[in-house]
C-alpha cells in the first residue's frame, strides 16, 4: 500500500467547493492512500472531507458584514491554524478566499508544512503589491488563466496554470436548438439574454438599465425575444417588480442560465465570472457595469489593468465591447449588441481559440502539481 498522505484544504464558498471535490477526486485516483481534513461543502465531503466546521461559517460578502464577523473569523482562523500545526498535514491547499487563506498559508509555512493557493486573487489588476505576502505564504499558486501564471513568473513566485473546469465541462460546441426547446424559446426568433449579476447590488445598478437596454433593442429589430436567468428567488422578485410596468417579451428563469447562454444569439452581461461562462458558450456579448460613483473614482485610480472583461483579459486584446459607468447607457447598449446578433463572429471565434487554451483537465493538473510539491508524483 501506498504511503498515507495527508492534505488540508480550506474551500470558503460553493465555487471553491467545486473547485475541492475535483482535486480531491483527481488526488485520489493518483494516490489512493489520502486522509483529506480541513473546511469544506457539500461536494468536499462526498469526497471523503470532515469540515472542521461549516464552510458558510467563511462566506461573508460586505464591508460591513465582514466587520460584523471579524471576531468570528480571527477566532475560527487561530484555533484552525493551531490545529493544522498539530495534524502536520503534507500539504495545506487554500481554495480561493484570499484573505483568510492567505495568513493560513503564511503560518503554516513558517512551521514547515507545504501550501498551495488554487485561484488566484486579482492581484495583476489592483494591489500588486499583495504579491509580495503570496510569494512568503506560498510554495506553489495554481492558476485558471495563463496571463495570471505570467503575472506571478514575472514576480518569482512557483506558479502552474492548470486551466478551467469550466472549460472542461462545458461543450465545445453547444446545441442551441435543444437548449431553446429545453427553456420552450421560439426557434425562428432572435433570442438575447441578460444577465445583470448574481447579487442584490448588481441587479439594483443593472437591472433598470438592461430593461431599458432591451426595449430599445426591440425597438430596432422588432420580434427579438429577451431571457433572464434568476440565481435566486430574491434576485426573481426584484426583477419582476423592474418588469411590472413593462411589456417586454421577456422570460424569466430560476437559475438555468447556461441553458440561456447556450439558446441566445447574443448576451448583455454584467462584468464577472458569468462573462467566461457566455464566452466557453461561444456567445457574443456587451459587457456593462457600474459602480456606486465614490467606488469608481477609487478604483480608477487603484485598478492598473487596461480591460475588465475576462474575455478581454484572456484574449489581451479588446475582443468584445465593456461599456463602464457613464459609457453605460441604455442606447448604447442596444446599439451594441444589435449587429452582434447575426454577425458576432469575430467574437466567436476568437472565444474558441480561448475556450481551448483553457481545456487541459484542470483538476488532474492540479493534483499532479501538488503531488509533485510534496514528492509523490
Amino acid at each position: 500500500m501506498a504511503e498515507l498522505l495527508t492534505v488540508a484544504l480550506v474551500a470558503g464558498e460553493a465555487s471553491g467547493d467545486i473547485l475541492g471535490s475535483g482535486l480531491m477526486q483527481a488526488l485520489k485516483a493518483r494516490h489512493p492512500n489520502v486522509r483529506f481534513i480541513g473546511i469544506g461543502g457539500p461536494l468536499m465531503s462526498a469526497q471523503g472531507l470532515n469540515s472542521y466546521f461549516p464552510m458558510e461559517r467563511l462566506a461573508v460578502m460586505g464591508l460591513v458584514e465582514v466587520l460584523g464577523r471579524l471576531p468570528e473569523l480571527l477566532s475560527r482562523r487561530k484555533r484552525l491554524i493551531k490545529t493544522l500545526i498539530a495534524e502536520k498535514p503534507d500539504v495545506f491547499i487554500g481554495i480561493d478566499a484570499p484573505d483568510f487563506n492567505l495568513n493560513v498559508e503564511l503560518k503554516l509555512r513558517q512551521a514547515g508544512i507545504k501550501t498551495v493557493h488554487y485561484v488566484s486573487p486579482s492581484v495583476w489588476a489592483w494591489r500588486q503589491k499583495r504579491v509580495l505576502k503570496i510569494r512568503d505564504a506560498c510554495d506553489l499558486m495554481l492558476t485558471l488563466f495563463p496571463f495570471e501564471a505570467r503575472f506571478y513568473e514575472e514576480h518569482q513566485v512557483p506558479v502552474r496554470f492548470v486551466g478551467h473546469p469550466l472549460a472542461d465541462t462545458i461543450p465545445l460546441e453547444a446545441d442551441r436548438a435543444e437548449a431553446r426547446h429545453a427553456l420552450s424559446l421560439p426557434h425562428d426568433q432572435p433570442v438575447v439574454a441578460l444577465l445583470p449579476g448574481s447579487r442584490g447590488g448588481e441587479v439594483a445598478r443593472l437591472g433598470e438599465l438592461f430593461l431599458d437596454a432591451a426595449e430599445s433593442l426591440r425597438a430596432m429589430r422588432p420580434g427579438i425575444e429577451f431571457v433572464l436567468p434568476c440565481a435566486s428567488t430574491e434576485r426573481r422578485e426584484q426583477l419582476e417588480h423592474m418588469l411590472a410596468s413593462r411589456d417586454l417579451s421577456l422570460t424569466l428563469l430560476d437559475g438555468r442560465s447556461h441553458e440561456a447562454l447556450a439558446a441566445c444569439d447574443a448576451v448583455l452581461i454584467a462584468s464577472g465570472t458569468a462573462t467566461l461562462e457566455a464566452l466557453l458558450y461561444k456567445r457574443p456579448m456587451v459587457v456593462a457595469y457600474k459602480v456606486a460613483p465614490m467606488t469608481y473614482r477609487i478604483l480608477k485610480r487603484l485598478v492598473t489593468s487596461a480591460y475588465i472583461s475576462l474575455p478581454n483579459l484572456l484574449a489581451q486584446r479588446l475582443l468584445v465591447p465593456e461599456m463602464i459607468q457613464d459609457a453605460a447607457t441604455p442606447e448604447a447598449l442596444a446599439e451594441a449588441l444589435s449587429p452582434l446578433i447575426d454577425g458576432g463572429q469575430i467574437q466567436t471565434e476568437g472565444f474558441d481559440v480561448i475556450h481551448r487554451s483553457l481545456r487541459r483537465s484542470a483538476s488532474e493538473q492540479a493534483a499532479d502539481a501538488v503531488l509533485t510539491l510534496v514528492g509523490h508524483a
